[in-house]
């Protein structure tokens, strides 16, 4: 392998390794899915990178898209992998997750999930 390969391989690999270094839900609380006997007191998120506090969001909302968290969604100060945010007691039903997450990376990330409260 010529020098010029060795380096254009080298630097895939690199790029490569960086892409896949952006911030991932790594586990929430409710899980995704989960159905649960009683209402939660909070959400919790782990992400797989440290945070951007200014710049992430946090929401649950029931099925007709109306917010039912208490609007104070933060990345957490002692723990910058992890979001949370406390919900108003919930009835029976279905409720979703939204988040828009900047990791220090510089990288945003976002996604939605469901969970149901059963009672």
């Amino acid at each position: 392998m010529t020098l010029s390969a060795a380096l254009v391989t080298a630097t895939l690999l690199f790029a490569v390794g960086v892409a896949v270094a952006h911030s991932a839900l790594e586990r929430a609380e409710p899980s995704a899915g989960s159905h649960l006997r009683t209402s939660p007191a909070e959400v919790k998120l782990r992400f797989t990178e440290k945070l951007e506090p200014a710049f992430s969001r946090l929401s649950v909302q029931d099925a007709g898209g109306r917010r039912v968290d208490r609007a104070d969604g933060r990345v957490d100060d002692a723990e910058r992998t992890l979001m949370r945010i406390s919900v108003m007691p919930l009835s029976p039903g279905t409720y979703r997750v939204v988040w828009r997450v900047l990791s220090v990376d510089g990288h945003v990330t976002e996604g939605a999930f469901t969970f149901r409260v059963d009672r």
